[in-house]
């Protein structure tokens, strides 16, 4: 097509304007709330519009920088998008964990993660890292009683073996801040672990400067229920204080930042983790840059990405897959330098070679099948994205100067505030996973009634209960446990001899209505596990009360439409009274006008869709004494 074709083809669709746009999707909304339809409320703080124009791109700065060029929101590469596949192995006993090092690394893992908490000779490192090319392989630390004591055994493996410390790549899991918000104390104290730290950068950068001394580990933020926001924002503060503390005791900032990474969690918000992995690297190099380094390798921020925990279930644990593999999408997209994706079945039991295979090549697919190594920075350019990038930025910033003028992270550990604030997101989203508006595919919506995982939980991650410490503990949790707990405790109960309860739908009248609200009492039900008798829809009330005594269902559920209970919810809940059967009566939907006179006449409890399903669903387990 010559550029004469182009221009006639261009001419014939004029340009549309904003208001116009506005002006239409005005009119079709009819009246309905523009805000409330279509603005999506984050639980970060922001609101995001409908849909995003050029014009939206104005004024952000960044947008002219290419991949691998200052403030790299683009990514710190310009050939390709090739992340490191890391495996991280939960075992701690050297020989075991060199086993499984090497057969990720053929089967093409290209980062290890790996344990020295109980290994303290060189004897044991050496068999931990046997066979593997340190040159080739990039090795992470994850734990160790003492990080300069694993530094040191792995320096001395590498003069064993004659490798050049240059050549290798990895890093220290070493982060005193997040100990001290885990545990609520130091394990020593601030200004000891400002020397070690100080220790091991000296270290590094004279034998092995590939290597990191310090990660940030921002995923426990979200995995304690944070924001994104927060995320980003408490991440940030943390890292200052490093770089304020090691700055302060005479190292210049080009000494510290270039051996200092993060390692974020990527939840299930696709888009805006995509946007969280690109803004994190505008918010370091704008606050690096209040130090003035001279070099640019200091301005450069190495970003590690985990999939969540706090979203992943026991209950069909399958869907963990698709969840990791949006997460690790979304981490690859956002330009992550390497990413862990947990295997699915990590909530309930030791992962196995199967679900470790599975979880490893989740990331090879993207990269072999989906080419999301190919392409640099995929994301660039989005209208959506870009605006996402820029308020996530402008709202951790803003955080993260609350957090500074408080005093800092560790004062504001100290003083409760981050604890505070993470909680108070946590219980958000509970409240939204109990009534259902983040959903949890097959625990709160959706859940397979015939499934059981009472025998098959070997190590649940249970939540931590808080001890007593100095400071107040930063608690982790997952979403789905609450729900978890009811579904297990009817399984444990059906293993110990009693009878699964059993819920009768009793369905009659309009067949729309009465099919919508079995469906919903069906799942609604379903999430403690207990069994559901479904029904077409009954002619008489006779006829539904007969099947209803035959059944000997404990709860009775009433579907069908607001103007039909009218007639038989009185006669339905009579009847069910004088035949002695006992069981719970209960209405779909919540007829708010007439709810005290069906109460009055046997009703129990109402089920909708404004229904706190946790809370109901306790209160039943109490009613059938299962709790």
């Amino acid at each position: 097509m010559d550029h004469n074709e182009q221009t006639k083809l261009f001419s014939e669709f004029p340009p549309v304007s904003t208001d116009a746009w506005e002006e239409k999707i005005i009119a079709d909304l009819k009246g309905a709330d523009y805000n409330k339809k279509l603005v999506w409320k984050t639980g970060e703080g922001f609101d995001v519009k409908p849909y995003y124009r050029a014009e939206d791109l104005e004024g952000l700065e960044y947008l002219d920088a290419l991949p691998n060029v200052s403030p790299y929101v683009r990514g710190l590469r310009k050939e390709n998008n090739e992340w490191l596949v890391r495996q991280d192995i939960p075992d701690e006993d050297p020989e075991v964990s060199n086993y499984i090092a090497l057969d990720a690394i053929a089967k093409g893992a290209g980062s290890l993660g790996l344990k020295t908490r109980n290994l303290n000779t060189h004897r044991q490192i050496s068999e931990l890292l046997s066979g593997i090319d340190l040159a080739k392989t990039a090795v992470n630390f994850i734990s160790s009683q003492s990080y300069p004591l694993t530094l040191e055994l792995f320096i001395y493996e590498l003069s064993h073996r004659d490798i050049p410390g240059g050549k290798v790549k990895g890093s220290l899991n070493f982060d005193p801040v997040s100990y001290l918000l885990l545990q609520g104390d130091f394990y020593e104290d601030w200004n000891r672990n400002l020397e070690e730290a100080e220790y091991l950068l000296k270290t590094i950068r004279e034998k092995v400067p590939g290597f990191k001394a310090i990660t940030v580990n921002g995923h426990y933020f979200q995995d304690a229920g944070s924001s994104l926001v927060q995320e980003l924002a408490f991440s940030l503060a943390s890292a200052n204080e490093y770089l304020a503390g090691l700055t302060g005791k005479g190292l210049t900032v080009d000494e510290v930042a270039p051996y200092l990474q993060f390692s974020l969690g990527i939840g299930p918000d696709y888009f805006l983790e995509i946007a969280k992995f690109r803004a994190v690297r505008l918010l370091w190099t704008r606050m690096v840059e209040q130090y003035h380094p001279d070099r640019d390798a200091s301005l450069k921020l190495f970003v590690h990405g985990t999939t969540a925990r706090w979203n992943k279930t026991v209950y069909d644990p399958y869907v963990n897959m698709l969840r990791t593999t949006t997460e690790g999408m979304s981490a690859a997209i956002g330009n992550a330098d390497s990413v862990t994706v947990l295997p699915f079945d990590a909530s309930y039991k030791e992962e196995d070679e199967i679900s470790t295979r599975i979880a490893r090549n989740q990331q090879l697919v993207l990269q072999e099948e989906s080419y999301l190594n190919k392409i640099i920075d995929p994301a660039g350019g989005s209208y959506y994205i870009e605006n996402l990038t820029d308020l996530i930025a402008r709202h951790a910033w803003d955080l993260f100067k609350e957090v500074e003028k408080r005093g800092g992270m560790i004062e504001c550990i100290k003083t409760g505030f981050i604890q505070d604030e993470v909680e108070r997101s946590r219980i958000q989203k509970e409240a939204g996973i109990a009534q259902r508006k983040i959903v949890l595919l097959g625990t709160n919506q959706y859940p397979n009634i015939h499934e059981t995982m009472l025998e098959k939980v070997t190590g649940i991650e249970n939540i931590p209960v808080p001890g007593s410490s100095r400071f107040k503990k930063m608690v982790p949790f997952r979403g789905a446990q609450a729900f978890e707990e009811i579904r297990l405790g009817t399984e444990r109960a059906v293993s110990l001899g009693r009878k699964r309860p059993v819920v009768f739908l009793f369905t009659m009248g309009n067949v729309a209505m009465l099919r919508a609200r079995a469906g919903f009492a069906a799942n609604f039900f379903g999430c403690a596990g207990y069994d559901i008798i479904d029904n077409q829809g009954f002619a008489t009330v006779d006829e539904g009360i007969s099947a209803a005594l035959d059944s000997q269902a404990e709860i009775v559920v009433i579907c069908s439409s607001d103007e039909d209970y009218l007639l038989i919810v009185p006669e339905i809940a009579g009847k069910l009274k004088l035949s002695g059967a006992g069981a719970f009566i209960v209405v779909a939907g919540y007829p708010k006008e007439q709810a005290e006179a069906y109460k009055a006449a046997g009703i129990c409890d109402f089920i909708h869709v404004r229904s706190n399903l946790l809370v109901t669903l306790r209160d039943f387990q109490e009613r059938l004494g299962i709790l």
